[in-house]
């Protein structure tokens, strides 16, 4: 039999996570199905419970239920913690352990893929809600200079910043239009790319050799990376921080980590 694994969201038919997992089980040698898993708004934990059953061996967690997620397992690892937020469990010997590794995901593909190194530099994070959450101790690991949160709330970012300060590197707040001078890496956590909306910060932000992500993909290029090329920023999707993030999780589970420049010629030929 081979181990199960499996993706849980709603909706979940969009996900590319069974895409990625099989040639990362062909390339390593392992032996296990993953598939998709649509759970009620108001069943998660029911989901997992049953997974468990079932002799699941672990499972990714999408939206709406990453929160939700880490409530439900036995113990956390020190970057769902920090995020508050869980995207991976695994089921070991009657415990839901649970990590986050979208932020892993993200500096691997800044550092390895798009190979700009985060040591010392200045960090732009715009928004403050989940996705900088768990960006945001991966980050301060690589100890950059200094990190600055925008946000159009600027006290949601403020308390984001008290949470981070005690790992040792700069962390600030403030709201769009107030964020001073430029920076080396600029990367776009709010989800106003799914709208085509553009965070309303001034092009100034974008340095020469600035770096600017959107941790959302899709076919073309978003609104956010289209403003920060005219100003000037190399550009990147989230393509490859799914793809990192999702050998991060395979890692956790088996013990190998694959080879992402594969999967990610496959879902951008």
């Amino acid at each position: 039999m081979s181990d199960k694994y499996c993706v849980i969201g709603n909706p979940i038919a969009h996900s590319k996570s069974p895409e990625i997992h099989p040639v990362y089980a062909a390339q390593t040698g392992q032996d296990l199905v993953y598939e998709r898993c649509l759970a009620p708004l108001d069943g998660f934990a029911a989901t997992v419970r049953r997974l468990v059953a079932e002799g699941y061996r672990g499972a990714n967690v999408t939206l709406p239920f990453k929160i939700e997620a880490a409530q439900v397992c036995t113990r956390l690892e020190e970057r769902a913690r920090a995020a508050g937020a869980v995207n991976t469990l695994s089921f070991e010997q009657g415990e839901i352990i649970g990590d986050n590794t979208d932020g892993p995901g993200l500096v691997a593909d800044i550092t390895r893929n798009a190979g700009v190194a985060i040591r010392d530099k200045r960090v732009l994070l715009l928004g403050a809600g989940g996705a900088a959450r768990g960006a945001l101790l991966p980050i301060i690991q690589q100890q950059p200079r200094e990190i600055v949160i925008a946000n159009r709330t600027v006290a949601t970012a403020e308390a984001l910043a008290r949470d981070f300060a005690r790992y040792g590197i700069p962390v600030s707040a403030t709201g769009f239009a107030e964020i001073a001078g430029s920076f080396d890496i600029v990367v776009n956590a709010t989800s106003g790319s799914l709208a085509g909306e553009l965070p309303p910060v001034p092009a100034a932000v974008f340095g020469p050799g600035s770096l600017a992500l959107d941790m959302m993909y899709g076919s073309r290029p978003t609104v956010f990376m289209d403003f920060a090329s005219q100003a000037g920023a190399a550009t990147r999707d989230g393509l490859g921080m799914l793809v990192e993030q999702a050998a991060e999780a395979f890692a956790i589970w088996r013990g190998v980590r694959p080879d992402t420049a594969e999967v990610f010629r496959k879902m951008r030929p």
